[in-house]
């Protein structure tokens, strides 16, 4: 069993600045990729980044390609989440998952979740 531990979330003006942290712990932790997904009230978790574990390779939604910039630790088991010029849209719980199936780029592909973390940005 993997555990997946967010913390970082909170309460931000628009345009301001929050950094996530996603912490695994259990099983030896080697996955092929890392992300976050979000979910806003009313709509369905959604994809935002993910990284590859081994390689370091990013992808990114569109609607946070240029704001938004995901990066991991791979001797510390995390993966962070940095967020700028943050929007309202932006409001969502934030869930860290992890893949061994390939990028976790939807939600069938993710093995593990995390308890996911409130972002609130007022407008």
């Amino acid at each position: 069993q993997v555990q997946l531990a967010e913390s970082g979330g909170g309460l931000v003006q628009a345009g301001g600045s929050l950094r996530l942290s996603c912490v695994a712990s259990g099983r030896a932790f080697s996955p092929y990729s890392v992300g976050w997904f979000r979910q806003a009230p009313g709509k369905e978790r959604e994809f935002v980044a993910v990284i590859t574990w081994s390689t370091g390779s990013t992808y990114s939604a569109d609607s946070v390609k240029g704001r938004f910039s995901i990066s991991r630790d791979n001797a510390k088991n995390a993966v962070y989440l940095q967020m700028n010029s943050l929007k309202s849209e932006d409001t969502a719980v934030y869930y860290c998952a992890a893949g061994w199936g390939g990028l976790i780029v939807r939600r069938s592909n993710v093995n593990y979740w995390g308890q996911g973390t409130q972002v609130t940005v007022s407008s």
